[in-house]
């Protein structure tokens, strides 16, 4: 049967062994838990185990302490032996009677050793069998936070057990097979038949299962100790098991002098024995009863035992487990001086004489034993002070004290180390004796008092203390650690304030700014959901003012890093002074800040504090390299009006600090929703923008160039549409600007000229005669890419003659006439693409400029073509640029004809070329097919 123990009993403490088996010999204790149980051929093997040296070092160790002991004693042997002599002479009758007495009180000492020995050895099993509960704890949680991949049978894993007194170790899955193995070759294949198996897969009780494993000739060879694996949701996921050999519990019983003739014996409670462990020449063979109470000693006639010799048998229950472990003594053996003393009294006198001092000798031995075993305890003492002594942790015995009300009021110091003397500022001469009450001050002795009540009551307390003693000026941080045993707290003390204030710096310096020491994004991420917390606790209102510097970063250009270091002292510094006293102002990166404002009842107040740091920043800022002006930029949110977390309350302060920014700066602005939008539906659109560039939902249109001479189709110029997946058709001005701000015109301007070169290459292989396609180049494509480049690689990948394709540019893209345009302008020209002025004059170009650049063609905008069949002054402006154009060399484009009235006033003032809707609308490729490219009708 499968022994179960609950969990919830496993600290059970066993009773401690009488301080006379610990040092006479009869049971003691390595320092190694001992293991389940043994077997008499065993006993031989772990008899070998001690080695000769160490019994002989033993040995010597206790011949050397009785002979000190006798030495210190001799008055105690010289009293034991004249009292013998005394009593010996007294007569035969005194005598026996004597000897009957003492034989009654030999039995009783006999059944106190056998309950002692059977208390200690129960003790040992419940503690071994505790350490490989530990074991399978530890497997399993290690199982368990591995994520099942914990191997058992690795190196690491057999380092670790390397001196594990068990001999195998396996986790099962939740279907009985093996998950991993100490020892994959000693391990059951599957488990999912076995009963401590079946047990676990039907409890819901996370417990201890003890079961037997029999060897081949039907004895119990190892014991198997199993617990349940759970899965995060609580269900059945395996079981952990760990094996140990059937000797390891009774392993150290007969290592030292043990009792002749006696057995060891570990029992179910339902009295069935596992093992028998006893001397070689002794039959284990019996048949116990069962132990129908906790524990107890009782004398057997010997019809329980194989060899038929009677016994005193003590019993005592394994801790919390479902065992009982029995030590039987010898009756005859134990009693054998006894009684050889009755039958001499009776037989010859002389023999009475004999145990009189034999009794004495026993005396004298008692006596002797009370001796050693207080200069045993003496040596132990003063080892221990020897060790606490040189810790560096502070030590103390207190001693509860208790008020009228029978509380305890105080504690009294018992004892305690030099260490721990010191950490009082005391001398332990003059500590040991004191109370705790006048040593702290007040409120530290009212906090010390609560803990070491805690501890009292509990048992133990371990936790960080603030000390305040009064002979100091400041406060000392001691780790505490409290544990109560026989009425009185041993407690140990620590030093940690060097530790704490380290950690204080620590916490600091990550959450301020080591520039300005503000506080910084960090500290403010911590502290605003704090702050709106409360806030809405208390139904107050909170603002955010999201400061932005303007012309910092001219003034750090200009004056150097250091400069600006010094600049941004100087803010967080006005910044401070203009808020108020409450108010937090945090910087949360280069020149950005946050001013938290808390407790405030209207919105106006908000305004005021902005108004008030704008105004701060009028004067100069006087630096160390010169004067420098600043402005602010702010934007405010309000909790919870714009936002009931502080993510979003940063974004909406964020928001309203850039329209700001947008509509000139220098001023402050709450938060817009309908800004907001906008700006939103700016960022989904450059979103879609990009993600339309990427897949490229994009299509040209061709508008046609008609010479006014001929009436012919000259060039068409190429126009780019945006298909967009829900707003349809889109025109360049709804995302050219867009383009422009945020740089993807570059990739869309090389998109545009693939697809018309592609376009162009169809056209040549289908047309003969095709004409010239025109292509805007914007201003920062033109100045911030190599555009020869670009259109030369692509020109040769589609086999494109220079000649039919054109370049408009507009004005904004010659400002400066500087190196980087002449060179760019030369490069194309090199490569035989005319070159055609675009929206001519909306800018800024000169006379000397167009004839520096040489351009071929000049497209005038749109705005000049529609006044000159309204006003006089339209046409004289409009003949003097042609004018002009012709005098440099240039054709002349009207751009925007959209009636005939306009055509035939473009033809009288000598214009070359026209383009707008009354020639021809914008149209796909496949409609501006051959077409387009005959005479106009």
């Amino acid at each position: 049967m499968a022994a179960l123990v609950d969990d919830g009993k496993a600290g059970y403490r066993a009773p401690r062994l009488p301080v006379s088996l610990y040092t006479n010999g009869v049971f003691p204790w390595r320092g190694r838990l001992a293991s389940v149980v043994a077997k008499p051929q065993l006993l031989s093997r772990v008899r070998m185990r001690t080695g000769s040296g160490v019994v002989k070092q033993g040995v010597f160790h206790a011949l050397s302490s009785l002979a000190r002991s006798i030495g210190a004693n001799l008055n105690v042997v010289a009293a034991c032996f004249l009292s013998a002599l005394f009593v010996s002479l007294l007569g035969w009758a005194v005598l026996l009677g004597d000897v009957a007495s003492d034989r009654k009180e030999a039995s009783r000492d006999t059944m106190n050793q056998a309950r002692s020995l059977a208390l200690a050895y129960a003790e040992q099993v419940s503690r071994a069998v505790n350490s490989y509960d530990l074991a399978l704890r530890q497997v399993r949680y290690g199982w368990q936070l591995s994520g099942k991949s914990l191997a058992l049978d690795s190196a690491e894993a057999a380092g670790m057990f390397r001196y594990a007194p068990f001999g195998n170790v396996a986790v099962f899955d939740k279907d009985g097979l093996v998950a991993t193995t100490m020892k994959p070759g000693q391990v059951l294949p599957t488990a999912s038949g076995e009963a401590f198996f079946r047990t676990h897969a039907d409890s819901t009780l996370d417990q201890l299962v003890i079961s037997p494993i029999n060897d081949s000739g039907g004895n119990v060879g190892a014991l198997r100790f199993s617990r349940a694996v759970k899965a995060g949701d609580g269900r059945f996921d395996g079981v952990v098991m760990l094996k140990v050999a059937a000797d390891e519990l009774t392993l150290n019983v007969f290592m030292h002098r043990f009792p002749p003739r006696a057995i060891v014996f570990l029992v179910r409670l339902d009295g069935k024995l596992l093992v028998a462990a006893a001397e070689p020449d002794t039959s284990p063979q019996s048949r116990l009863p069962l132990a129908t109470s906790r524990g107890g000693v009782t004398l057997d006639s010997g019809s329980s035992f194989g060899d038929g010799r009677a016994r005193y048998v003590g019993w005592h229950h394994v801790g919390v487990f479902p065992l009982v472990a029995f030590v039987s003594v010898d009756e005859a053996t134990a009693m054998a001086p006894f009684d050889a003393a009755r039958n001499g009294a009776v037989a010859h006198a002389r023999i009475g004489t004999f145990v009189v001092f034999g009794i004495a000798a026993a005396v004298m031995g008692f006596m002797l034993r009370l001796s050693w075993r207080k200069r045993e305890s003496q040596r132990t003492g003063e080892a221990y002070r020897m060790a606490t002594e040189g810790s560096s942790d502070g030590f103390f015995i207190l001693g509860s004290m208790l008020g009228s009300a029978g509380a305890v009021d105080d504690f009294e110091i018992v004892d305690c180390n030099e260490h721990g003397a010191s950490l009082c500022r005391q001398r332990r001469e003059t500590l040991i004796g004191r109370r705790f009450s006048s040593l702290y001050r007040d409120d530290t002795f009212a906090r010390l008092m609560d803990v070491l009540r805690i501890a009292f009551d509990t048992g133990a307390y371990d936790g960080e203390l603030e000390f305040l003693p009064r002979a100091a000026t400041g406060s000392r941080w001691m780790q505490m650690k409290a544990v109560r045993s026989d009425g009185k707290l041993a407690i140990t003390l620590r030093d940690i304030s060097e530790s704490k204030a380290h950690v204080a710096a620590l916490e600091h310096r990550s959450n301020h700014d080591a520039l300005t020491g503000l506080p910084n994004r960090h500290w403010l991420l911590w502290y605003l959901p704090q702050a709106i917390e409360r806030a809405s606790a208390n139904r107050q209102a909170l603002a955010l003012l999201f400061i932005d510097l303007d012309g910092f970063k001219a003034v750090n250009d200009a004056m150097g890093h250091a400069a600006g270091d010094e600049l941004l002292r100087h803010v967080a510094h006005r910044l401070q002074e203009a808020v108020r006293p409450h108010d937090n102002v945090v910087r949360i990166g280069g020149d950005e800040f946050v001013v938290i404002l808390e407790n405030y009842l209207r919105i106006e107040d908000a305004a005021i504090v902005a108004k008030r740091v704008i105004f701060a920043f009028k004067p100069k800022f006087k630096l160390l390299a010169g004067t420098a002006v600043l402005g602010t930029s702010i934007g405010i949110s309000t909790f919870p009006s714009d936002g009931e977390d502080a993510a979003t309350l940063l974004q909406n302060a964020d928001v309203a600090m850039y329209s700001v920014k947008t509509a000139g700066k220098g001023s402050f602005r709450f938060f817009d929703p309908e800004f907001y939008e906008a700006l939103r539906r700016d960022l989904d659109l450059e979103l879609e923008l990009r993600r339309a560039i990427e897949i490229d939902e994009f299509v040209i249109h061709y508008q046609p160039r008609m010479d006014l001479a001929s009436s012919r189709i000259t060039s068409m110029e190429a126009l780019v549409r945006w298909v967009h997946p829900t707003r349809g058709l889109l025109e360049p001005k709804e995302f050219i600007p867009l383009a422009e701000r945020t740089g993807m015109i570059n990739r869309l301007g090389e998109l545009v000229l693939v697809k018309v070169c592609e376009q162009l290459a169809l056209w040549l292989r289908k047309e003969r005669d095709v004409v010239p396609v025109s292509v805007n180049i914007s201003p920062r494509q033109f100045n911030e890419t190599d555009i020869a480049r670009i259109f030369s690689t692509i020109m040769a990948r589609y086999g494109i003659p220079p000649r039919l394709l054109e370049i408009e540019l507009t004005e904004s893209s010659m400002m400066g006439g500087g190196s980087h345009v002449l060179e760019s302008v030369s490069k194309i020209r090199g490569l035989g693409i005319k070159l055609l002025v675009d929206d001519f004059g909306t800018g800024y170009s000169s006379l000397a400029q167009l004839q520096l650049l040489d351009f071929d063609i000049l497209k005038v905008d749109k705005a000049f073509t529609s006044r000159i069949d309204d006003t006089e002054q339209g046409t004289i402006l409009f003949t003097a640029i042609v004018t002009m154009a012709h005098a440099l060399g240039m054709r002349v484009v009207a751009e925007g004809v959209e009636t005939i009235n306009q055509l035939m006033i473009l033809r009288e003032l000598s214009c070359d070329e026209v383009q707008g809707y009354y020639i021809s609308l914008p149209q796909s490729a496949t409609e501006m097919q051959s077409r387009l490219l005959s005479p106009a009708l």
